[in-house]
């Protein structure tokens, strides 16, 4: 007999004696294998006295999340899980952990945001709102209004991120289904259409009524222009006006190799933070910024060769960070509970890269950045790590979570949506 064998049989002999059966002892030896195999859940890593707690698991791919005064929590979900896109998740004991999910929505999407007494909901072509009574939940979860309709979905930077000013104004952040506005869309040495016609319906920020039902993209302001990909976002009170994390071009290299290394093309563009006023252009798909040289650079594919700067109309970033790392949330800190050093600071999560071989991927973590007089000040730092569950990502298939999606809670804690598994953290200091 086989030593596998011997095992096997010594293992039943040993349930069977302890009045288990065996096929029951076969069935729990299965269990405990899985169980031993399966990785253990990263430890997140934050600095000294903060504190990392999994609220919620398996909700789906959770993507931006509001907290309501209560705690309650509500979570837009890339697609619906059981048929709704947007869950409301309470803890009913106190504990710490959110054990009443509801659900509602029949749509997946991205955008949500909380203010003036309604929730409201993206949709990848749509707005939507729901009145909320004074506990903040939503009244009438199969009725809500659609105050924005026919937005561009053309299956590529599509998702339709939020934020809200004090003046009754929505604003949409709409991605260009285009790397580059080449003729032909990444093929290698193709020219960019000049000028970039699809910049007049994506590529760029619109502002919308909150109260006015059924508008059209014709009936909103175009706000801001020249942003390729805008996920992250977020309104600063402090400053009273629009920060933005635009997910910079793609494939230098591949495109124009005899003008970029595999290595440039690995960390450049810059990912950027821009702030952005009514009428500003951030330059997409004319220019990039490259945060080596520290200046703004003609795009390839209108005459540039990696050093030529732009020297015209458009606007620096407000920061500047490696490139391809995705920055999908943006949250200004209002809050008492961290350190003052927090306070009208940025936090940014960065959903992490794919295409930055032969280097590591990079990203998969959120970081800091201090702000001073409503201007970033300082270096940047991680803030939040480990959600790749590796040190190093060669692949991004492999990371068992990405950060997406920032919130801050009644308490001043700060809560973050992971899309792989849909955990939902929540980061807390104490002295």
């Amino acid at each position: 007999m086989s030593t596998k064998k011997i095992t096997l049989f010594a293992g039943l002999l040993a349930g069977a004696l302890a009045g288990v059966q065996p096929m029951q002892a076969i069935a729990q030896m299965a269990k405990d294998k899985i169980a031993d195999s399966a990785p253990a859940e990263p430890v997140i890593k934050v600095p000294s006295n903060f504190t990392t707690t999994i609220i919620a698991e398996n909700l789906g791919q959770a993507r931006h999340l509001a907290v309501t005064q209560r705690g309650d929590v509500y979570v837009r979900l890339a697609k619906p899980v059981n048929g709704k896109g947007t869950l409301f998740l309470h803890d009913t004991d106190g504990d710490g952990k959110m054990d009443e999910q509801k659900g509602f929505g029949d749509f997946g999407g991205t955008g949500v945001a909380l203010a003036d007494g309604y929730l409201y909901t993206t949709s990848n072509t749509e707005v939507f709102r729901y009145k909320l009574n004074d506990q903040q939940q939503v009244v009438s979860p199969d009725q809500p209004e659609r105050i924005v309709k026919g937005l561009t979905d053309k299956g590529t930077h599509n998702t339709k991120s939020v934020a809200l000013d004090k003046n009754g104004n929505i604003y949409v952040g709409i991605g260009a289904p285009s790397n580059a506005c080449q003729v032909k869309d990444r093929t290698k040495g193709s020219p960019g259409m000049m000028p970039c016609a699809m910049l007049d319906s994506v590529g760029g920020i619109w502002q919308f009524k909150t109260d006015k039902p059924e508008q059209i993209l014709k009936d909103g302001v175009h706000y801001a222009t020249g942003i390729r990909n805008m996920v992250g976002m977020d309104w600063n009170a402090q400053t009273n006006s629009l920060f933005v994390m635009q997910h910079g071009r793609d494939q230098l290299t591949t495109l124009f190799p005899d003008m970029y290394t595999v290595q440039q093309s690995a960390v450049l563009p810059a990912e950027a933070m821009f702030e952005l006023k009514k009428g500003d252009d951030a330059g997409w798909p004319y220019t990039y910024y490259d945060q080596i040289q520290k200046k703004k650079i003609v795009a390839p594919e209108y005459g540039g060769d990696g050093k030529k700067a732009v020297t015209d109309k458009y606007i620096d970033p407000a920061a500047a960070y490696p490139g391809h790392m995705a920055p999908n949330g943006l949250l200004f800190y209002t809050g008492g509970q961290f350190p003052e050093k927090y306070r009208n600071g940025a936090f940014i999560a960065f959903h992490g890269s794919w295409n930055r071989a032969p280097e590591p991927q990079a990203g998969y973590f959120v970081v800091f950045q201090p702000f001073k007089n409503g201007k970033p000040s300082g270096e940047w730092e991680v803030f939040a790590d480990n959600f790749a569950g590796m040190e190093t990502v060669m692949s991004p298939g492999k990371a068992m979570h990405r950060p997406c999606g920032l919130a801050q809670g009644p308490d001043g804690s700060l809560y973050v949506a992971d899309d792989v598994k849909g955990t939902l953290y929540k980061i807390s200091y104490a002295k």
